[in-house]
């Protein structure tokens, strides 16, 4: 198999015992890999019933034709099982250099089955896998963990995902740490990886990755190279990566400032990514074989976070630890996101439920008493850093807290209609009253709230004839519209879910619109000898959407959970918040447009049977009428 490995790493770790597996052809050729050919996984093989943290359920990890290929950031690997968070779909996704090596070990898929009867780590090695002792690694930070794996190894080219204490503490949102800070943090994953006794997994690969067409390859990536060189943002994004949205989002007033109460942060200049590149950062960073180094080391050279070196942090770190949590301090915001990256915490839940608890007592809802005896005023850094470590430890009121925000209001009883998450999951650091396609993606994102299932940057283009001729509607194009944007968001959650699974950049393939589909076929001609229409690898994406969207509807989704929470749909953004000053969120008009576009019944959100046969979703259409769902 041209561009594939053909082979599927299963490890059922109650047994010890390692199988290996053909890829299922058909599968490779309508889901592609990573995040489609995960969810088939997921679907097929685990109970609907299955304890997230159980045995039942399974962590799959997933990589794409182009990984391991010199395709322009084609590095990222999928996780996925059921979501001890959520609760539905849990599913993440990492760049860096851990899937382009898991290819040249031998394997598109890696399933973790059962639970180990011991800590263990799992070597994956050209072709082969082992599974070692960990004991001695207990309680290492991820930091610590690929450092001691390299030298026990001793090879310091070994690729190393690992978990941190929140993990192995049960901290609900803990996740899978690729190259010290590449974050596989969303859902939950570290928190299943711990469930089954694993600290680790790491790989080294030294197998040849054949394609069908080499010098086709060549060709196309060089011209792709082009077209990314000469694009309008790729300076910007190369200085600041997405650390430019501090700034840009404060000047449209929806940056999350102080929980979401208001639209702009008095201090977003002093922690925006232009003062970080201006004071702190070293050089530029690039994920394998990317041409946009959009990640930058970086060291604090003064102050009391003197000698703090790392790489990072992207955009949601820097803001979730600053206007969020209402801190005007840089290198404060930076040691906090490290020291999420260290314990292994996803740094948007993290700094959702240390800002909640921030409005709460700001409200007087919540006494200093009740919080362990903290100071729980906005931007206070003693706080900040306490919490993050009792809620890694699992200790006082860190215990409250590391189930994330939904279960943390249930558990205080108190201040539900202010915790910000859809579905279980977080909301990101902008806020979705100043953008109205990102608000409808957040809400009937497939994970929970989640903004890169879409990513609907179109709506900042303002360009009234582009959004007519695309979308149907001229207000597609405005970011403070709402028409137009259910087919905005049904676009570009195809784009994500194809760049997912070929496990690619979604900075390339879906904000910067490269590789349109036409392309997107020619590649794959390219790599793996296949032969693609240009609709056909849309309705993979589309296969993939619905296949997702199917499981959790299996698991009890329906239209009323497709929602934002109150703020966001009826308090208007307070004076100051600039042009998006006075704005709410539209929800149930872009609802029926989405649904309407998208094939499923408007009344429940529930995909109809026609449109999942046309999509060959047969195993999905039986399994929803075996339960009652679909006529």
């Amino acid at each position: 198999m041209y561009g594939y490995c053909g082979r599927v790493l299963r490890i059922d770790l109650t047994a010890e015992r390692i199988t290996i597996e053909p890829l299922p052809r058909e599968w490779a050729r309508n889901y592609l890999g990573g995040r489609g050919l995960n969810i088939k996984r997921l679907y097929t093989e685990v109970p609907r019933e299955a304890d997230p943290l159980g045995p039942e359920n399974k962590l799959i990890i997933g990589v794409g034709p182009l990984n391991g290929t010199f395709f322009p950031g084609a590095a990222r690997v999928n996780f996925t099982a059921r979501s001890p968070q959520t609760g539905i779909l849990g599913d993440s996704n990492a760049g860096g250099f851990f899937g382009p090596e898991l290819k040249y070990a031998g394997f598109d898929q890696v399933i973790l089955e059962g639970q180990a009867g011991r800590p263990v780590y799992i070597f994956i090695h050209d072709g082969f896998a082992e599974i070692k002792s960990a004991g001695h690694l207990r309680g290492l930070d991820v930091w610590q963990t690929q450092a001691a794996i390299r030298q026990e190894l001793g090879d310091s080219r070994v690729q190393v995902a690992a978990i941190g204490p929140a993990a192995e503490n049960g901290v609900r949102f803990a996740g899978i740490f690729c190259n010290l800070v590449r974050a596989a943090a969303r859902t939950g994953m570290g928190t299943v990886l711990a469930s089954k006794g694993v600290k680790a997994i790491a790989v080294r690969g030294r197998q040849p990755l054949a394609l069908a067409d080499p010098r086709g390859f060549a060709d196309l990536v060089q011209a792709i190279d082009r077209e990314i060189y000469d694009h309008w943002e790729y300076q910007t994004r190369v200085l600041l990566g997405t650390t430019k949205l501090v700034h840009a989002l404060n000047e449209a007033g929806c940056l999350a400032t102080r929980h979401f109460t208001r639209g702009r942060f008095e201090a977003a200049e002093d922690v925006s990514g232009e003062r970080l590149a201006e004071t702190v950062k070293l050089k530029s960073k690039a994920c394998f074989a990317c041409t946009i180094p959009c990640s930058r080391f970086f060291r604090i050279k003064e102050g009391p976070y003197r000698g703090l070196a790392s790489e990072g942090p992207e955009f949601e770190g820097l803001a979730g630890f600053s206007s969020r949590v209402g801190n005007p301090d840089l290198d404060f915001a930076l040691q906090a996101v490290d020291c999420c990256n260290r314990l292994g915490m996803d740094v948007i839940t993290t700094s959702e439920v240390i800002s909640f608890v921030m409005e709460l007592y700001a409200r007087g809802m919540l006494t200093s008493s009740e919080a362990d005896g903290l100071d729980l005023t906005w931007g206070n850094k003693e706080t900040i850093l306490s919490l993050i470590n009792k809620i890694a430890r699992r200790e006082g009121f860190g215990d409250i807290l590391a189930d994330g925000v939904r279960a943390a209001a249930r558990r205080l009883g108190k201040g539900e209609d202010l915790a910000m998450h859809i579905k279980g999951l977080e909301v990101f650091q902008a806020d979705p009253r100043g953008l109205k396609g990102y608000a409808l993606g957040l809400a009937v994102a497939s994970r929970g709230g989640d903004h890169l299932r879409s990513e609907p940057s179109f709506e900042f283009y303002e360009d009234p004839e582009a959004g007519r001729r695309r979308f149907g509607a001229p207000e597609a194009a405005f970011r403070l519209e709402y028409k137009g944007k259910g087919r905005v968001v049904k676009y570009y959650e195809e784009r994500c879910a194809l760049a997912d699974s070929l496990n690619a950049c979604k900075n390339t393939l879906v904000n910067m619109e490269i590789l349109p589909y036409e392309q997107a076929a020619a590649l794959l001609r390219a790599a793996v000898g296949w032969d693609y229409t240009p609709e056909e690898l849309r309705q993979i994406g589309e296969r993939i959407v619905n296949l997702e969207r199917a499981y959790i509807v299996s698991l009890g989704i329906r239209r009323a959970d497709d929602t934002l929470p109150r703020r966001f749909l009826e308090e208007p953004l307070p004076e100051g918040s600039g042009p998006s000053t006075g704005q709410v969120v539209e929800l149930e008009p872009m609802l029926d447009e989405y649904y309407t576009a998208r094939g499923w019944n408007r009344d429940t959100g529930i995909p109809e049977p026609e449109k999942l046969a046309a999509l060959g979703l047969q195993e999905a259409l039986a399994d929803l009428r075996s339960r009652g769902i679909l006529p």
